[in-house]
């Protein structure tokens, strides 16, 4: 298998996502394709009436890969490190999380809390056994509970792992008994090496590579569309970008179709509203789309104080309105569309440079209060309920991948009734769209496009499930050709 995605070390809320993709990791709770949480290391879980006491039973007679059993202290342990920001946990309101006399996990939270189930199905949330910490309380090693076990790790490029037989998460033990993780960051080279057959399965393609891998046959391409979008953060704590009518004009002038068509090969992922169709209850059919429209676009520019001298650059009492626009190549089509959006602003007389990085540039400018614009994909399935998410993003405080020197309590009152379960029902569905409507109106990140994950599949393989939650690569469904 090769992918993008480098391995960070062995903190879950740093790479977790690469032990639990790989089967290596379970988390207490895991999500079905309708982003409903289902039974996971816990078998099933109970809800006291005032919403502030969860407890999870445990999948009976599961071990870890040292063969020691799973217990609920080793459990809450593990769970207790996962509360600590950025890890996902850190967003509930968690008073205490115990074991039992019963044998029974119980987290106790300080005020009701809905969406607890869908963060502890979250990477960061993965469940370690006791001997993966260190004195310091480091991980140290990654020694688990899933089908799989690692066996050489060499980080930040590979990971070996090999079936183990001691798993009881249901089913049959998988078919495949090795495999072999490595990071390629260009899709030239995942490519070659899908269509060379030295990988089975080659992530995050290029459209240019699934076209020429389809005419030529030489590997199944499979897909899905997830609840990804590709944005442009923007710092609305700077003078220009504070400006709704500066951030609506940067909106307007880009042809999402265009770019959506020519670069992602498929118009329909042109991102007409944050948050995709596949995102049931968040997208709106009905809203107005964002469009394309450079001539308004330009009067929005006038308006704001912005406007061109010598016919083609845009200045306010002699500053010029030149931006920096950051983004990192992990996901191929990212340098590309940064090109496109840099020509199309141009256009409207907005100079922007484009610095290529790497993925974690964009959190620490962030926080340093050096960035201007990022371009990256923003996965808002990465805890099922996105809730979750967008109060990482958008909550009082912003954050890394969303909102930069913006806040809008609309947002912020709309999503605590829905974390904290006030909100329920048709009330729900109200909070959802409130938020939909304030990000769309003040655009504190501009939408680009959706997101098709594209893989190439060797012909020795009949049976690959893509997740639509890019949680797991399911590696226990695949089956080989006879």
């Amino acid at each position: 298998m090769v992918g993008p995605w480098e391995i960070g070390g062995l903190a879950p809320a740093r790479s977790g996502f690469v032990f639990a993709r790989m089967q290596v990791a379970e988390t207490l709770v895991d999500i079905g394709d309708d982003g409903v949480p289902v039974p996971g290391l816990a078998a099933s879980w109970t809800t006291s009436g005032d919403g502030l006491q969860w407890r999870f039973a445990l999948r009976a007679g599961a071990r870890f890969h040292d063969g020691s059993p799973v217990t609920a202290g080793a459990v809450a342990r593990s769970l207790r490190e996962a509360t600590t920001p950025p890890a996902a946990l850190g967003l509930a309101p968690i008073r205490s999380i115990d074991a039992d006399r019963d044998g029974v996990v119980a987290i106790r939270l300080k005020t009701p809390f809905a969406g607890l189930a869908a963060l502890l199905s979250h990477y960061s949330a993965i469940v370690l056994a006791p001997a993966s910490y260190g004195r310091d309380g480091a991980v140290q090693s990654i020694v688990a509970t899933g089908p799989y076990r690692v066996t050489a790790l060499a980080p930040p490029q590979q990971l070996d792992a090999e079936r183990f037989d001691g798993w009881n998460g249901g089913g049959p033990l998988p078919e495949v008994e090795r495999v072999r993780y490595l990071v390629a960051s260009r899709a030239e080279t995942r490519s070659m090496m899908a269509e060379s057959g030295q990988a089975d399965l080659a992530f995050s393609l290029d459209p240019a590579s699934v076209t020429r891998l389809s005419s030529r046959n030489s590997a199944a391409i499979a897909s899905v569309l997830l609840p990804r979008t590709l944005i442009v953060k923007l710092n609305a704590g700077l003078p220009a970008l504070g400006d709704v009518r500066v951030r609506r004009a940067l909106a307007l002038a880009i042809d999402r179709e265009g770019i959506a068509r020519a670069l992602m090969r498929d118009a329909t992922l042109a991102a007409t509203q944050l948050f995709p169709p596949s995102m049931t209850g968040w997208h709106d059919p009905a809203r107005a789309p964002l469009g394309h429209d450079p001539a308004s676009a330009a009067r929005l520019l006038d308006e704001a104080g912005w406007r061109l001298t010598a016919g083609t650059r845009r200045n306010a009492g002699g500053t010029p309105l030149t931006l920096m626009l950051r983004t990192f190549p992990d996901r191929p089509e990212l340098p590309t569309i940064a090109a496109a959006l840099q020509a199309q602003w141009r256009r409207v007389g907005v100079e922007v440079s484009v610095s290529i990085g790497n993925s974690g540039d964009i959190p620490l400018a962030h926080r340093d209060g050096t960035l201007q614009l990022a371009l990256a994909a923003r996965n808002y399935g990465a805890v099922a309920d996105p809730v979750g998410t967008l109060l990482q993003d958008f909550g009082a405080g912003g954050g890394d991948w969303g909102a930069t020197g913006w806040r809008d309590e609309t947002v912020v009152d709309a999503l605590d009734a829905l974390a904290t379960g006030r909100a329920s029902g048709g009330e729900a569905a109200r909070a959802r769209s409130r938020v939909a409507s304030a990000l769309h109106e003040g655009l504190p990140v501009i939408p680009v496009s959706w997101y098709r994950q594209q893989v190439a599949v060797s012909r020795r393989i009949v049976q690959v499930d893509l997740d639509p939650f890019e949680r797991s690569y399911r590696l226990t469904r695949i089956r080989w050709r006879r």
